[in-house]
């Protein structure tokens, strides 16, 4: 061992006292003597997962099936090969599945797709259901 060492840097006394960068009271800030050294725990709350929503397709006789396409590459970000296969399963079923969002998401998507059905005068029907 050196001989360096200053036994006074090891009194315990000393040792509680605060020094530069420490809270007043030389331990954790609330501590009163200097002599709490736990740990600090905190109970993490966990956020819960949004609900979600699957915005439906019906099926319609006069909704041109270009339209359809139309309306799912530009609101639901569809390839024209998705888009075709989409409008081709709500044409033989009578529904289709065009994506799963958050509520407003797909309020918004519902809302977009009504809109723009009724400004070209098409009686295209799309719904928004709860995913289980």
């Amino acid at each position: 061992m050196s001989g360096d060492l200053n036994h006074s840097e090891l009194d315990p006394a000393r040792l509680n006292q605060p020094g530069p960068g420490d809270p007043p009271g030389g331990g954790q800030t609330g501590d009163e003597d200097g002599t709490n050294f736990g740990l600090s725990t905190q109970t993490r709350v966990r956020t819960k997962k949004p609900s979600l929503y699957r915005v439906l397709l019906l099926n319609d006789d006069y909704t041109p099936m270009e339209f359809v396409v139309y309306i799912l590459e530009q609101f639901f970000n569809r390839s024209r090969e998705q888009a075709t296969r989409i409008m081709l399963h709500v044409h033989q079923k009578g529904v289709g599945l065009c994506g799963v969002y958050t509520y407003e998401v797909a309020e918004t998507k519902v809302a977009q797709v009504l809109d723009l059905a009724k400004r070209h005068e098409h009686p295209l029907q799309c719904v928004m259901e709860k995913d289980d």
